[in-house]
Parts: structure tokens; sequence; C-alpha cells
């Protein structure tokens, strides 16, 4: 009998990750839920097997930290799946692994700790060169992290992440920080990622970044941050190659998307697009700023974006270009169609002037390219002005085409509601007439419509599989 109790035993210590996945499913509020993800996981455990305590007080930085750790020797027989059951769970900064996923269940919140010394500071983006707060050149990293992963999903059935940003937000509007706040969610160097499913509230600075990644879905995410706080912009895809944002919900006081791939000498420099980007079916609230915003920090480049099914009710712009002189880069072959806004400052909106730069390092002579940018079939309610386009001198703004566009005005609209200066384009049906630099054209008598591609980018095609907890 003995000794068949110390070969149990030892088997036990040998299998450890097994004997946590039968203990798991105790502690889970239903074993039977599934959920899509780029991959299934062959084994499970939840973050209670690692000393995890849900009372939104203790600390659980080292029980997310451990519980990776442990998990991901395990990425080479199928992967590992960490569950957050119902709960408070306050923790710090962690990091993920690869062939990982995270599951936030329905009535778990993982809690941003408003504890400074939980939260590392690390260096700076090397498309950035600095802090992006302007606040020296470190940063703090982010709530959930990772670098150089490979097949990482965070979802849930509607979990919840909560960063706490009062904090935050109100010690950097008094100039006590000394690095740039920490982003909720940030992976860089990475590829095969998912974000879904989940609802993220507050962040202490934007919400979801992926940075320098490849292969990248988020939807069916809720983004929750109050209109009046800047800097919490929803989702900003960086630097970022074959990426779909689909199916979101945002709440913001930031724009509630913005493309970004660098900023001035330093992104140019670095040299990595934002490319093969489709954004569709997004909800939007922003009344200080857009639903889809194109840079500023664009040195790397924005190319190919595809725009479409997007409503924007009481939101500053619709797509707005930012860029400036020492930018460099381009932003070219945009497409939008489809877009319904419902109280609006600006309907069109592009900006050659957005002129923040990291340091006095930047060229002034390096001058943005923006081409080729198409906005088709759109509707707008209650809009102040119709559209604001100034490009920069010497360095126009080209190809660009509007048409099917209907904008209703407010009750004290502008007096004038086109301003365009070093811009070049077209429309066709837009309704208030556009500006002289955008004139009216037709083709052998025919309407114009302005392109959008048939073809999808490769990660529209990708089909999720079914799992369960």
């Amino acid at each position: 009998m003995i000794r068949l109790v110390f070969g149990i035993l030892v088997l036990l210590a040998i299998f450890r990750f097994p004997a946590i996945e039968s203990r798991s499913h105790h502690h889970l509020a239903s074993s039977e839920i599934e959920f899509s993800a780029l991959n299934c996981r062959k084994h499970k455990a939840v973050l209670t097997d690692f000393g995890g305590v849900g009372d939104g007080k203790t600390s659980n930085t080292k029980a997310f930290k451990t519980a990776i750790s442990k998990l991901s020797q395990l990425a080479s027989d199928g992967g590992a799946q960490l569950v957050v059951p119902p709960g408070k769970w306050l923790t710090g900064s962690f990091n993920l692994t690869s062939h990982f996923t995270l599951f936030i269940q329905k009535g778990a919140t993982i809690l941003a700790s408003q504890d400074e010394s939980e939260w590392p500071v690390v260096a700076p983006l090397p498309s950035y060169g600095k802090g992006r707060d302007g606040t020296g050149t470190g940063r703090f990293n982010a709530l959930i992290s990772g670098t150089n992963l490979t097949d990482v999903v965070i979802t849930g059935n509607n979990g919840t992440i909560n960063g706490q940003g009062k904090y935050w937000w109100e010690k950097f509007k008094k100039k006590q920080f000394k690095v740039t706040r920490p982003y909720m969610i940030e992976l860089l160097f990475s590829k095969d990622i998912q974000i879904s499913n989940i609802t993220l509230v507050d962040s202490p600075s934007w919400h979801v970044h992926p940075v320098y990644c490849n292969n990248v879905i988020i939807k069916s995410i809720t983004i929750i941050a109050p209109v009046t706080v800047p800097n919490t912009d929803g989702i900003n895809p960086d630097s970022c190659t074959n990426t779909l944002i689909e199916d979101c919900y945002i709440v913001s006081g930031d724009d509630c998307i913005a493309v970004k791939s660098g900023w001035d000498q330093y992104g140019i420099k670095f040299g990595m697009p934002s490319q093969q980007l489709s954004i569709r079916r997004l909800t939007c609230i922003s009344p200080k700023s857009a639903g889809i915003a194109l840079g500023s920090e664009m040195s790397g480049g924005i190319k190919d974006v595809r725009i479409e099914d997007v409503t924007l009710i009481n939101t500053e712009s619709s797509i707005r270009i930012k860029t400036a002189a020492g930018r460099g880069a381009y932003v070219k072959d945009i497409y939008a169609r489809r877009i319904t806004m419902k109280t609006m400052k600006y309907v069109f909106w592009m900006s050659g002037n957005y002129n923040q730069h990291p340091d006095e390092g930047y060229d002034p002579k390096a001058l943005p390219e923006v081409s080729n940018i198409n906005f088709s079939d759109m509707t707008a309610e209650n809009v102040t002005m119709s559209g604001s386009l100034a490009g920069i001198d010497k360095d126009p703004f080209t190809g660009i085409c509007i048409s099917n566009v209907t904008i209703s005005l407010s009750a004290k609209p502008k007096e004038v509601q086109w301003e365009c200066t070093n811009v070049a384009g077209v429309t066709s049906r837009v309704k208030p007439e556009a500006c002289s630099l955008l004139p009216e054209k037709k083709t052998e008598g025919k309407n114009v419509d302005c392109e959008f591609p048939s073809d999808l980018i490769p990660i529209e095609s990708v089909v999720l599989k079914t799992c369960s907890l």
C-alpha cells in the first residue's frame, strides 16, 4: 500500500498540469462554456490553482505570474488556458506567453493595481523614441503585455478588465509622472493574436495597443471610458500588418480607433507601416475626438485600410487624418463606405499641422504623402461643419474622392460648410456641395463612385475554432 501511494504521488508530481486541469472545473461557473478562438488548448487551469484570491483587495500579481510561468512549459504540448473565474482580481502588470489563452469569465473583473511598484518601467518603443506622454524616456509596462509571442488569445464570455484609471488620470493632469502611463493591453512583435468578447473599462491611457504585430483579430469587445478624459483611446493598431477589428462598441474621451506607425524621426528610422487593416461594424461615441483616426504618429506609413459599416454618435469627426511636417512616410490607399453619423462637429477632417513632436531632432523637411483617400455612401445628421481639409503647403493631400454623401446640418451650423486648403480630388452627389478644390465629377455623363477593394485581406478569411472551458 505504501509503495502504491508513493507511486501515485510520483506520477502526480511528474504530470502536475493534468492534475491542475482536473481540479480546475470545480472553480468554474460552468464547465460547458463554449467560445471561438484561433486555437483550442490541451491543458486548462484556474487562477485559484496558483493562489489567486478574488476579493478585490489581495494582490494577485504573483498568482498571475506564477500561473503563466508554469503554463508556458506546456506551449509545445498543445498549449494552455488560464481561466479567471467570477470575483475581483486585483493585479499589477504581468506578461503573457505563447500558445496561451486567458479566459475571463462572466462575473470576473481583473482590477488594475494603483500601486506603482507593481508596474515595471520599461524602455520606450523604438518607433517612438520617447514616452508618448512627453514625460521622459521610460514608460510603465502595460497591465497585460507580451513580446515576441505566437498564438495568444485574450477572451471570455463578457468578463471585465477595469484599469481603475482615475488614479492615473488625476496624477497625469497634475504633471506628477516622470514616465508615460501604462496601457491596458499591449502586445509587441507578436503574431496570431485574438482579443475578443470582453469588456474593458477606464484604462490609465490607451486600452488596446498591438504594436509590431502580424495577424491580429480584435472582435466583439466593449470599451468604456469617460468622454471627458483624454488619451483613453479604444484600439490603436500600431505598425501592424493583417489586422481585423470588427463588432466593437467604444465610448472614449479620445479616438475610438487610432491607426499609428511611429513618431517622426524614430518612426521613419524604424520603418514599419500599418497595412492590411479592416475595420467593420464599429459603434463609437467620442464627443471630443474621432471615430477613426489615421495618425498623427504615422511615420512608418499607413496604407490599405478598409473601413465599412460604422456608426458614429455624438462624435467630433468621422475618419480624421492627422499628420505634420516632420512625420514623413505616407497615408494612402484608404477606403471607407457605409458610415452613419448622428450629431457630429465635422464629417470630414484632415489636418496637416498636427505639430506634436517627440523632441527637437525631427526633420521639418520630412513631408508626408497623403493620397488615394476614398469615402462613399455616408449619411450624417445634426452636423456643425461638413468638412475641414487642410493639407501642407507645397505638399498637398491628393486623390481625395467623396461620393454619395448626404449631410443634414444642426440648428446652428458653421456659415462656411467646407474649408479646403492644399488638397485635390473629386466629389459626386455630395450635399452640401463641397469646396472648389473637390469639384463634382461625372464620367461619360455617369456619376462617379469612389473605389472600395473587392478582395479580402488574409485575416478576414480566418475561421475560428469552437473551444470549451
